[in-house]
């Protein structure tokens, strides 16, 4: 488990799998300063590793950054290692998947190459199958 710094309040929990790395997020978020955070955690570690796949399953307690914050978000991520994978993003808060989808949208946009699920078993099966 990667700790946060000391001020935030989330974990992160890496695992390998055959699709590449998984990262499940629990603690509690609501700030683009949380969010910063622990996608920068993830970035690491996936310069560390270098996974053909990322699959990042938020099971974060409190809302994402609103809307006006995202593109802000996106743009911070840009250069972090995060254009060479494919990025499956599980979202287990029903209510949030279209704010979330909207951060997907822009990151598409931006270079990345990323899709929002809500459950963990399609966001596995792009990773493994989906076009590339």
């Amino acid at each position: 488990m990667v700790e946060p710094p000391a001020d935030l309040n989330f974990h992160i929990e890496f695992s390998s799998a055959d699709y590449g790395l998984r990262a499940w997020v629990t603690g509690v978020n609501g700030t683009l300063e949380t969010t910063l955070a622990y996608w920068r955690m993830i970035a690491e570690e996936v310069r560390r590793v270098q996974p053909r796949g990322m699959l990042v399953v938020d099971d974060m307690e409190g809302d994402p950054p609103p809307p006006e914050q995202l593109l802000v978000f996106v743009q911070a991520m840009q250069g972090q290692g995060m254009e060479a994978v494919r990025i499956a993003y599980v979202e287990r808060h029903a209510a949030q998947i279209p704010l979330v989808e909207y951060a997907g949208l822009l990151a598409n946009e931006h270079g990345f190459n990323a899709r929002i699920f809500a459950d963990e078993d399609s966001a596995v099966r792009w990773l493994r199958y989906g076009e590339r």
